[in-house]
């Protein structure tokens, strides 16, 4: 039996959505007032100031702020849902910064701030699909990859991004474990990376993204599986030949390289053509899962004349 962590805030300490909604319609005020300003290093629990784009919001409405952040992948904090809430605590998202290598004309290593700083944060709302066949509705708070990418000037020879995860075992109690081949290592085709979906996060639901979501810089790619959306990066790197991948290099037979949601190709040790929303109870009734995770309007002419089941 799994016990409830204990530094897991009581139900009396979760911000009802109501509240919450009416505090984000208060500080969008006070943004539009010139009020409300937090740095880009600011810590978790801190607002972010940020427009909504409402062209790539879902109008689902999205789990709570404690589904999101009690209920996880993470496997650098441990392989069980409620451990990275339970053991991410000694994390330090602070100072931080990504490397930037390969294939471009602009490199180097890079503070967090210098990341940030030329990016206006918008307010997504996507859907998140995980593997397991379970989803989430989450309120993100980024910039698109692709204005970031441009910035760096990748080369004719840059075909794919690749992205590698912190590595400090001392912090992220997982990683003591060879569960992954470590650091995490995740990549995109150089056309997935600059769609306008791709996200990078660093925030939800209106404040910095808290250590168990991926502090303080992740990926959101929510056409594909959620173990594509990398968290914690310190590097992005531009190559020519296809990168590996932590679950690929795992499993190769039940993980590929593109992770598209896709209900026709199951996964070999359960099916993908339906899904649990976390948030509704163990016994909420599943949904028919959507090709793309839902986005298949905007992304599907990616994958044109590909075989989907031999690239999945």
């Amino acid at each position: 039996m799994r016990r409830r962590p204990s530094n897991l805030p009581r139900p009396s300490e979760i911000t009802p959505r109501e509240r919450y909604l009416n505090r984000r319609e208060i500080m969008a005020g006070l943004a539009g007032a010139g009020l409300a300003f937090v740095a880009p290093g600011a810590s978790a629990g801190q607002r972010l100031t940020y427009r909504k784009n409402a062209r790539y919001s879902t109008s689902e409405e999205a789990n709570s702020l404690k589904d999101i952040t009690t209920y996880n992948n993470f496997y650098e904090f441990g392989t069980g849902k409620a451990d990275p809430a339970e053991r991410s605590g000694a994390f330090k998202p602070k100072p931080w910064s990504v490397t930037i290598a390969g294939e471009a004309e602009v490199k180097g290593t890079f503070t967090l701030e210098d990341i940030l700083k030329p990016h206006a944060l918008e307010e997504r709302i996507y859907r998140l699909r995980c593997v397991e066949a379970w989803s989430m509705v989450i309120p993100w708070i980024g910039f698109p990859l692709g204005d970031l990418i441009r910035r760096f000037k990748p080369t004719s020879r840059a075909r794919y991004v690749a992205f590698k995860t912190v590595l400090r075992p001392g912090e992220m109690p997982g990683q003591r474990f060879p569960v992954l081949d470590w650091p995490y290592v995740e990549g995109l085709r150089m056309d997935e990376a600059m769609h306008p979906l791709a996200l990078m996060a660093v925030g939800l639901y209106g404040e910095v993204l808290p250590n168990q979501n991926g502090a303080p810089l992740r990926l959101v790619v929510p056409w594909k599986y959620g173990f594509k959306s990398i968290k914690s990066i310190v590097e992005i790197r531009f190559t020519e030949r296809m990168p590996p991948t932590s679950w690929n290099i795992s499993a190769p037979r039940e993980y590929g390289f593109y992770a598209n949601v896709n209900p026709a190709v199951d996964h070999p040790r359960w099916s993908q053509a339906e899904e649990r929303r976390i948030g509704g109870g163990i016994f909420s009734p599943k949904q028919p899962t959507q090709m793309f995770n839902g986005y298949a309007d905007d992304v599907a002419t990616l994958y044109s004349g590909m075989d989907l089941r031999k690239f999945f």
